[in-house]
């Protein structure tokens, strides 16, 4: 990287630490810090919301599914859409229409109200494990990309380097500062890809026609997919826009439901097609680079290379001075975009939702804010600690969605729903679901092809039902549905 690239990259790093820095001085409260004092509109919230889910990881991974599978791997954000257009249409009008959630913070807030405190605290814990494991994989996204720019830096380094400043400024501004720069990241990342990274990809590698004549047809398709992978995606992504704390946190920062419904359309619409075909094609064209020998003559084949490193290689080779920082920014956008979100998903469950309920006494609402930032500091370095014991962004970023959905999907259909939800119900599918998962993802274990969250699914749903049967009268939850919902 030239001189000039470095200057508009640490700029742009400048410029995020800066908007913490201004919300620091400006949040008075927990609510300020952890829902922006409930006053957002749909435009900030909706392209925050996009910029959550369509961070590093799916930004570098998309490339990644671009570079081995072509064109079908847009499929991927496909799922995105479906949750997007169902959370808005049947989530959104149930938080905002509950006259119990209105001054809500956190997604078990959901559960608290509508089964009680036990299973509200078991949401939390899962919530704030899952969404660390989600700030991992945006830390270890920004290391890959950067490793590829800075080839004279240690990966560990890097590593550090980009976790601390996504910490830094997350911790010190809270929401706001998150939603705000979320907005500023994904312009930067949507304009770096369709105006620069694009059109001098293409150019290098000799053309749409060459492109076309040397990647394999199936990379062409849509259908180059297995259905195995199509249900795995389905039934990891679109119920996390229902177990999603960093989407209900934005659910309560929006001033209205109405607001709140077009914010989630609105990043659907983004998601797919917009960002699922600039990412695939990006990955396509740094597949075309490697066999031309453009990103190294031993990488000719595109087989000898991680997938997810051949788009910020090739990046690095075909940008010309001063675009290249630009090329750089965006991508950190996207990743800096996921990362704060799910810090700050994290770190309200961590302090709201367990240490708060555990120790009433210690946390008090006086000194919350205080508490908030150090608490967001602290879930920060584990998140980079783990960071570094991880390799795959898409395979750590998918596990966590895993461990998450498969534990909390069932009980929130069933909160939505039933008129009178069972609380000991909710802790067995909570708890079954979440162990299935994870016991067959760490066995390696795939029956009949199938993802494992197909079985943690299946199994909570199981839970559910025997349990409720078993208990109906005796452990129910401890409101029954407001008469305005």
């Amino acid at each position: 990287m030239y001189w000039v690239d470095a200057v508009v990259f640490g700029l742009y790093f400048v410029a995020m630490i800066g908007v913490g820095v201004y919300f620091l001085t400006r949040n008075k409260s927990a609510t300020d810090y952890y829902v922006g004092g409930r006053e957002m509109g749909t435009g900030h919230v909706g392209l925050s919301i996009v910029a959550t889910d369509v961070g590093g990881g799916f930004s570098i991974g998309l490339g990644g599914l671009g570079f081995t599978m072509g064109l079908s791997g847009s499929w991927l954000l496909f799922t995105g859409l479906i949750g997007a257009i169902l959370s808005g249409t049947f989530l959104v009008p149930y938080l905002h229409r509950h006259t119990e959630l209105r001054t809500a913070m956190t997604f078990p807030d959901l559960f608290r109200v509508r089964f009680g405190k036990g299973a509200a605290f078991i949401a939390a814990f899962i919530s704030a494990v899952g969404y660390l494991g989600f700030t991992s994989s945006q830390i270890l996204a920004g290391a890959k990309l950067a490793t590829a720019t800075f080839p004279d830096l240690s990966f560990n380094t890097i590593l550090i380097l980009m976790g601390a400043t996504v910490v830094g400024y997350t911790a010190l501004g809270g929401i706001k500062a998150v939603i705000y720069t979320d907005t500023i990241q994904w312009v930067v990342l949507l304009s770096g890809l369709a105006f620069v990274g694009i059109p001098f990809g293409v150019s290098a590698v000799g053309g749409i026609d060459e492109i076309r004549a040397l990647l394999p047809a199936e990379m062409m398709s849509m259908t180059n997919v297995s259905w195995q992978t199509i249900v795995r995606w389905l039934v990891t992504i679109v119920p996390i826009w229902f177990v999603g704390m960093t989407l209900y946190q934005r659910i309560y920062a929006c001033r209205d439901e109405k607001s709140a419904r077009r914010a989630f359309y609105m990043a659907g619409l983004f998601e797919w097609p917009v960002m699922a075909f600039l990412g695939v094609g990006m990955g396509m064209i740094a597949r075309v680079a490697a066999m031309k020998g453009l990103i190294g003559p031993e990488m000719a084949s595109g087989n000898a290379m991680d997938p997810e490193q051949g788009l910020p290689l090739m990046l690095n080779t075909v940008l010309p001075v001063g675009l290249m920082g630009l090329i750089m920014s965006a991508y950190f956008s996207a990743i800096l975009s996921t990362a704060d979100s799910c810090l700050m998903a994290s770190s309200a469950n961590t302090l709201a939702d367990i240490l708060q309920r555990v120790w009433p006494r210690r946390f008090v609402a006086k000194r919350m804010l205080r508490h908030s930032i150090g608490v967001t500091f602290l879930l920060g370095a584990i998140a980079i600690a783990l960071a570094t014991i991880m390799t795959s962004v898409l395979d750590l970023m998918l596990m966590s969605y895993a461990f998450m959905v498969s534990g909390l999907f069932v009980p929130v259909v069933a909160a939505l729903v039933q008129r009178r939800p069972n609380q000991a119900a909710a802790v067995a599918a909570m708890l079954l679901g979440g162990m299935v998962t994870i016991s067959l993802t760490l066995l390696k274990i795939s029956p009949l092809s199938l993802d494992a969250n197909v079985f943690g699914i299946s199994a909570s749903a199981l839970a559910y039902v025997v349990v409720s049967r078993i208990t109906t009268g005796k452990n129910a939850g401890p409101l029954e549905r407001s008469n305005d919902v």
